[in-house]
């Protein structure tokens, strides 16, 4: 692990559809940079407002009333647990539609909100945070939610961008912002099938019940999807600080829910690193599998 003083000047930008996606999706990775004095920022698109209250525990009177306080509160505490900065996009959340066909999303809502207003925010943080590496979701958006399909999109359109003086260029203008361009673009692999066999069969070594039994029974495999992990980062260590994260985030998180069903000692035995894959890159990079998301900066 490269020392402490060897990681000041490195910048990581996470950007995330809503306040509870930055514990699930690449926290531990946060979480071990942040301690080697990498400085961390997630940027949350939307407040969450309309999210549900998914632990039981939580659905009491006045919480629904509250939610969009109670969400930025419970951030607040991720952030503090992860060691991170954290800014707001400012954009309202689009739901999850329900039906079949799914009814569209309401206008004024993210996912409806044009490509570049939606990116004009994005790009002035991206100069003035001034990232090395950016993480965000694929093009599926990890799961066909609109807010994480246009989180995908803004931070495609933001990385191509903030360093071209000719697009957005009233962006910072007024206090002198520079362009500034991201050298890595990553794309979070949570879900792969590689990890999920690995953890399930791990669990059945133990004697235990996997989660992903029924999941891995349904696995569809997909062309597309090979070659996709590039990037394994060790982070086995910070798996309970990630954890710790997931359960600020208390009206989205049911502590004895399926999140925390595989043990960590576990999890640090089968799959000790946080995966992604490398969707673009300024620099050389040399061998793929590579460890760490500021190979080659």
């Amino acid at each position: 692990m490269p020392a402490v003083e060897e990681r000041h000047g490195l910048r990581l930008m996470a950007i995330h559809a809503h306040p509870d996606d930055e514990s699930s999706k690449g926290a531990a990775t946060m979480a071990r940079y942040a301690s080697e004095g990498v400085d961390v920022l997630v940027v949350t698109c939307t407040g969450g407002e309309e999210g549900s209250i998914l632990n039981p525990a939580m659905d009491t009177p006045g919480v629904a009333a509250r939610i969009t306080e109670i969400r930025r509160e419970e951030m607040e505490e991720a952030r503090r647990v992860l060691g991170v900065r954290q800014e707001w996009l400012g954009f309202r959340d689009s739901g999850l539609p329900e039906g079949d066909p799914r009814p569209p999303v309401p206008p004024g809502r993210f996912a409806t909100t044009e490509l570049e207003t939606a990116s004009r925010p994005l790009v002035r943080l991206i100069r003035t945070f001034r990232p090395q590496v950016i993480t965000t979701y694929d093009e599926s958006g990890g799961y066909p939610h609109p807010d994480h399909i246009m989180t995908h999109q803004i931070s495609v359109e933001a990385f191509e961008a903030a360093g071209d003086p000719t697009r957005y260029p009233e962006v910072g203008a007024e206090i002198g912002l520079a362009p500034w361009q991201p050298l890595k673009l990553y794309y979070h692999l949570t879900f792969h099938k590689e990890r999920i066999l690995a953890l399930h069969e791990a669990m059945l070594a133990r004697g235990l019940e996997s989660p992903y039994a029924e999941r891995l029974a349904e696995w569809a495999d997909r062309a597309e999807d090979a070659g996709r992990l590039t990037t394994r980062v060790p982070c086995a260590d910070w798996f309970g600080t990630r954890d710790r994260a997931l359960l600020a985030h208390a009206t989205q998180v049911d502590p004895t829910g399926w999140w925390f069903r595989i043990p960590l000692d576990v999890q640090r035995a089968a799959w000790p690193t946080e995966d992604y894959q490398l969707a673009r890159s300024l620099i050389e990079v040399g061998m793929l599998p590579e460890a760490d998301l500021f190979n080659g900066v």
